[in-house]
């Protein structure tokens, strides 16, 4: 018990990630992240566990085999999977960076920018959804949002890994500064204009709303476009990850009917 408490601190520390579940984990070892140990449910060699730990040791992670018991205390989430890995905590990255993979890549820049999300799963979905349509980050705010945790590393399946992540103290200051740089924005509203109505080509953000409330007004005003997503149902509301999932690849198949 004394070990778990131990663990339990250390996983706490600011410098220290818990990254649970099967993908994610075998993610960030492929990623290259520096994953210092690795805990797996004793017992358990299925193929993609046999995997994440022909992975660790390839990286020299410590291994341990553990109970389920110590495996449930170790895990944050509740849905391990058999594994916990124990990383570096991720740095988030600066929105420079993202402009600069644009370049680097010779595509226009696409940003996801979130204002107020404040569900992991919802954050962590987000991210995964950027990393497959090709977007080159995704920008939070400081206050009122949730942050880069181990239930938003699950839930992005691996995306973290590769997708950069920006914290902003004032999104309403950034959209200006990159309007500068060219960007134009869109954000997410039930009464916007229909989205397959909208230029949604070059330089562009996209800017996803909170859980409840929708995008803030001082962010709207901020937009040059409001997109609606036709609804046919008796219900008049997506899930925040699912309309930004929508919007994401509105922008990218009018990225490809341009190219």
């Amino acid at each position: 018990m004394q070990d778990i408490k131990k663990e339990n601190a250390e996983s706490q520390n600011s410098h220290t990630l818990v990254i649970e579940g099967r993908n994610a984990v075998l993610e960030a070892f492929r990623s290259g992240r520096t994953i210092d140990k690795l805990f797996v449910l004793d017992g358990c060699q299925d193929g993609p566990v046999r995997t994440i730990i022909r992975e660790a040791k390839k990286h020299g992670a410590l291994l341990s085999f553990v109970s389920r018991e110590r495996l449930n205390q170790l895990s944050q989430t509740g849905k391990h999977q058999g594994v916990v890995a124990y990383a570096a905590a991720y740095d988030y990255s600066e929105i420079e960076d993202m402009l600069k993979l644009a370049e680097e890549r010779g595509e226009d820049p696409f940003l996801i920018l979130l204002d107020g999300i404040e569900d992991p799963h919802n954050l962590g979905a987000i991210i995964r959804t950027a990393n497959i349509a090709g977007a080159h980050g995704v920008i939070i705010p400081k206050r009122r949002a949730a942050g880069l945790t181990a239930t938003v590393a699950k839930t992005s399946a691996g995306a973290l890994n590769y997708t950069p992540v920006a914290k902003v103290t004032n999104l309403v200051k950034t959209i200006e500064e990159l309007k500068e740089k060219g960007l134009w924005f869109v954000c997410a509203d039930m009464d916007g204009e229909r989205m397959y109505d909208l230029n949604l080509t070059g330089p562009i953000g996209l800017v996803i709303g909170n859980e409840g409330e929708g995008v803030s007004r001082l962010v709207k005003e901020k937009c040059d476009f409001i997109a609606g997503i036709p609804m046919k149902g008796e219900i008049t509301s997506l899930n925040a990850s699912v309309a930004g999932g929508v919007l994401a690849y509105e922008i990218v198949r009018q990225r490809l009917r341009k190219a």
